[in-house]
C-alpha cells in the first residue's frame, strides 16, 4: 500500500470519525483500514489517533499531521486535475449518488452512454433516497430532485420534473375522481414518504392562480415512488408522483391523471458536486454530459 493511500485513509478516518465510514470512502474493508492506519503510525513512529470503544480522536501530533497533510493532498489533487484537463483525457474512479427511482429508471441509460464515451472513467454509482454527505462520504457528484437546501456545493440544473396526481381506472369507477384538491380528503391516498411533506400535497390553481396545500391520509405509505406507482396501478388509492415514474403507465392506460386544472409544483433535477480550485476533468465530463443528455428531455411527459 503506497504512502499516499495511507495518508488519504488517515484523513478519511478523522473526517468521518470511524473506520467503517472511512473504509467506504476508500473502497477497502474496515479491517484493512485499521491495518493501514497502524502501518502509517509505524512508518512515522508516532500515535496519530486515540482509539476508544466510543470514539476516535486525533492525538496532539496527529492533529498537526492532519492539518499539514490535508493541504498537501488537496494541492496534489489540484495538480493532478490540472494535468488531466490539459491532457484532454478524463480518467479515474467516479463516485456518484442518485435517488433510487430516477436513478434506476432514467439515469442508468445516461450513465451507460457516458461509460461508452469515456472508457478511461470507472463508475461507482450508489442509488439511495438518503441524502449522502458528498464530502464526508467521498462522492464526486450527486443527482438530486426538488428544492435544495443551502450548501457550499456547486449546483447545475439538468431539467425539470413534473408531479402528477393519478389513479387507476378501477379506482375512479369505484370511488369517483376528485374535481378539486380539497376533495382528496374524501379519498384514500398513497403516501410517498420521500417528499419533504408527504402528508401535504401542493397544487397551483390555474384559474385563480392561487397555491393550495391539502392534507391527505392513506393506509399505504412507501419511501419509494415505484412502490407507490404499483399500489396505485392496483386500484388501492390516489398517488402523487413524478411524471418520470407515472408517465409510462399513463400512456398504457393503466393510470389516469387527475385534477387537470390544478398543477403540482415543478421540481428541478440537479447535479451537485463539491467546489474545488481545479474541478477534476472526470467530474466536469459527467456534469457536461448529463446537462446535454437531459436538456429539453422529457419523454416521460409525452403521449398523454
Amino acid at each position: 500500500m503506497d504512502r499516499l493511500s495511507l495518508d488519504r485513509l488517515f484523513v478519511a478516518v478523522l473526517e468521518t470519525g470511524s473506520f467503517i465510514a472511512a473504509s467506504g470512502r476508500m473502497g477497502v474493508s474496515s479491517g484493512q483500514a485499521s491495518k493501514m492506519l497502524s502501518r502509517l503510525e509505524a512508518d512515522l513512529g508516532v500515535q496519530l489517533i486515540k482509539r476508544t470503544t466510543r470514539a476516535l480522536s486525533a492525538t496532539e501530533i496527529g492533529q498537526v499531521y492532519y492539518e499539514r497533510v490535508k493541504v498537501l493532498l488537496e494541492e496534489r489533487d489540484a495538480l493532478d486535475a490540472s494535468i488531466r484537463q490539459t491532457s484532454g483525457a478524463p480518467s479515474g474512479r467516479l463516485r456518484v449518488t442518485a435517488p433510487m427511482s430516477f436513478g434506476a429508471v432514467q439515469l442508468v441509460p445516461a450513465l451507460l452512454a457516458f461509460a461508452e464515451q469515456y472508457s478511461g472513467i470507472s463508475l461507482d454509482v450508489s442509488f439511495s433516497d438518503r441524502l449522502a454527505d458528498l464530502v464526508e462520504e467521498g462522492f464526486d457528484l450527486a443527482v438530486r430532485i426538488g428544492r435544495l437546501s443551502d450548501s457550499s456545493l456547486i449546483v447545475r440544473k439538468l431539467c425539470d420534473a413534473r408531479i402528477v396526481t393519478v389513479a387507476a381506472p378501477t379506482y375512479i369507477t369505484d370511488r369517483g375522481a376528485p374535481q378539486r384538491p380539497e376533495e382528496l380528503s374524501q379519498h384514500t391516498c398513497i403516501i410517498d414518504t420521500n417528499f419533504r411533506a408527504p402528508h401535504n400535497w401542493s397544487f397551483h390553481d390555474k384559474s385563480s392562480r392561487q397555491d393550495i396545500q391539502v392534507p391527505v391520509i392513506g393506509r399505504i405509505a412507501f419511501s419509494n415512488g415505484e412502490a407507490c406507482l404499483t399500489a396505485a396501478e392496483r386500484g388501492l388509492g390516489i398517488a402523487y408522483l413524478p411524471s418520470f415514474i407515472a408517465g409510462p403507465k399513463i400512456r398504457e392506460g393503466k393510470l389516469t391523471p387527475l385534477l387537470h386544472n390544478f398543477e403540482p409544483p415543478v421540481l428541478g433535477i440537479h447535479a451537485l458536486y463539491p467546489p474545488a480550485r481545479h474541478l477534476a476533468a472526470k467530474v466536469r465530463a459527467l456534469s457536461d454530459f448529463l446537462s446535454d443528455y437531459f436538456r429539453n428531455r422529457a419523454e416521460w411527459d409525452e403521449g398523454w
